[in-house]
C-alpha cells in the first residue's frame, strides 16, 4: 500500500471512530483545537490504529508530542513500515 492509500485509510479510521467532518481532514489539522480531539480520544485512537493496521503502538512516547494531522499520518505509516518491512 503506498503512502497516499495509507494516508487515507489513516483519516478513514478517524472518520469513523470519532465522527469527524471529511473537510476537516487536511494535513495542517491540529489534532486537539481543530479536530476536537482529547487526551481521552488519544488512547481510543491508538487501539484503532492498531486495529486498523495489525499494528502495536503501545506506550511509543513519541505519539505525545504530535500535534497535527499530518504528523500522525507520517508517524503511522513509520510504525506500519518499520513492523510490517
Amino acid at each position: 500500500m503506498d503512502q497516499s492509500s495509507l494516508k487515507e485509510k489513516i483519516n478513514q479510521v478517524l472518520l469513523q471512530e470519532f465522527e469527524l467532518e471529511p473537510g476537516d481532514m487536511v494535513s495542517e489539522a491540529l489534532l486537539y483545537e481543530d479536530l476536537g480531539l482529547d487526551s481521552l480520544d488519544a488512547v481510543d485512537m491508538v487501539v484503532s490504529f492498531e486495529k486498523a493496521f495489525a499494528i502495536n503502538i503501545g506506550k511509543n512516547t513519541e505519539l505525545v508530542s504530535i500535534k497535527t494531522l499530518g504528523e500522525l499520518q507520517e508517524f503511522i505509516i513509520r510504525i506500519i513500515a518499520a513492523q510490517h518491512g
